[in-house]
């Protein structure tokens, strides 16, 4: 059972709030809420200035450019001081990569490598607006990550084609094929600000039934409920059927979980950390 203090793991967005894709689930909107590098300093000096004020670990982010990379190799410089003079833990969302950067990242000592899969071309080309991108594009990422030996966590998102679930088998199929550290399975959250504003989320029933399948597909694979997913009754459920199903732990349990969970003989252990690193 994971629950993550905030100010512990600190996201930040090396693009600021900008994106160029404008993908329709987030608009930006999730950079929004990260950390942005003030003009004139470097990501060095921004994590120097966190983790005066108790921060331990960074979640390295930012807007994708048109064909799905996020700026990371300009960065690197500041990424390995910050392993080395700061002692933090540094994960990365990498966006789409090639071999080159994955090994570059591995070279600058990165903790841990999230890509999000998609397995379906038409949520690539209609959510993503990469038109030129396939599935074949977001697996030879995940492969380029595992090849250079980085602690690769893949995330995919149940409900990302405006709430209905048409390439999480697939994705799922692609993640099975590679030699991950941890899955990270979250749930669309409709933003206001954003085209599936009136989108609904897939049923609580459904996303427990892709938790089994997770759980079966991945047995010997960590699976987490990453902290994206909707609140009230639909994350009461959604929290439960991961108990349920055995998945490994949950970003944020909803109130109640964790004496649902003992009530069935687990025993929760609770980390300051991002959901799938657990020694920050």
């Amino acid at each position: 059972m994971e629950q993550a203090a905030p100010e512990r793991f600190t996201g930040v967005s090396l693009t600021g709030s900008k994106c160029a894709l404008q993908c329709d689930h987030c608009k930006s909107s999730v950079l929004e809420g990260m950390r942005a590098i003030p003009p004139g300093r470097s990501l060095f000096e921004l994590a120097r200035a966190l983790a005066a004020r108790g921060t331990r670990g960074l979640l390295v982010s930012g807007g994708m450019s048109v064909d799905g990379r996020v700026p990371h190799l300009e960065h690197l410089e500041s990424i390995v001081r910050v392993k080395r003079e700061l002692g933090q833990k540094v994960i990365v969302h990498t966006g789409l990569v090639d071999r080159d950067a994955a090994r570059a990242m591995k070279e600058a000592g990165i903790d841990g490598a999230f890509i999000d899969v998609i397995g379906a071309d038409r949520t690539i080309h209609e959510v993503y607006h990469l038109k030129k991108k396939s599935v074949a594009d977001f697996e030879s990422s995940l492969a380029a990550l595992c090849e250079a030996g980085l602690t690769a966590v893949p995330h995919i998102v149940l409900g990302l084609h405006y709430g209905k679930m048409l390439g999480e088998e697939n994705a799922l199929e692609i993640v099975a094929r590679y030699p991950v550290s941890a899955l990270i399975l979250v749930v669309l959250m409709p933003i206001l600000s954003t085209p599936m504003r009136g989108a609904l989320p897939p049923p609580a029933e459904e996303v427990g039934e892709f938790f089994a399948r997770a759980r079966l597909r991945l047995p010997s694979t960590p699976v987490y409920l990453g902290c994206a997913r909707p609140g009230g009754a639909h994350k009461q459920k959604t929290d439960r059927f991961a108990v349920d199903m055995g998945l490994n732990g949950i970003a944020y349990p909803a109130e109640g979980v964790v004496a649902y969970a003992r009530d069935r003989g687990l025993e929760p252990a609770f980390h300051e950390a991002c959901c799938s690193i657990h020694d920050v």
